[in-house]
């Protein structure tokens, strides 16, 4: 579906700069940042894996980001 909207000009350039060093489309970019922050206005559920401004999971309770080396270590702890 098509649309218009009104940007500021220093927004629409750096957006467009953004989707080029990423190799996608401008349409491309807005469609999944308004995707992420859609996804994280819905409240989530108790216990629900969350994500931080870069889409990183974090643990809802810390907010704490998720990392190999974070998983490792709790592994290690529990003897997993």
């Amino acid at each position: 579906m098509k649309t218009t909207i009104e940007l500021p000009d220093a927004l629409l350039r750096d957006a467009k700069a953004a989707a080029m060093s990423r190799r996608t489309t401008f349409a491309a970019l807005v469609a999944h940042a308004l995707e992420r922050e859609l996804r994280s206005a819905r409240p989530s559920g108790v216990g629900a894996i969350v994500t931080d401004e870069d889409g990183m999971p974090c643990l809802p309770a810390r907010g704490v980001r998720v990392t190999s080396s974070l998983v490792k270590r709790l592994m290690d702890e529990e003897g997993v």
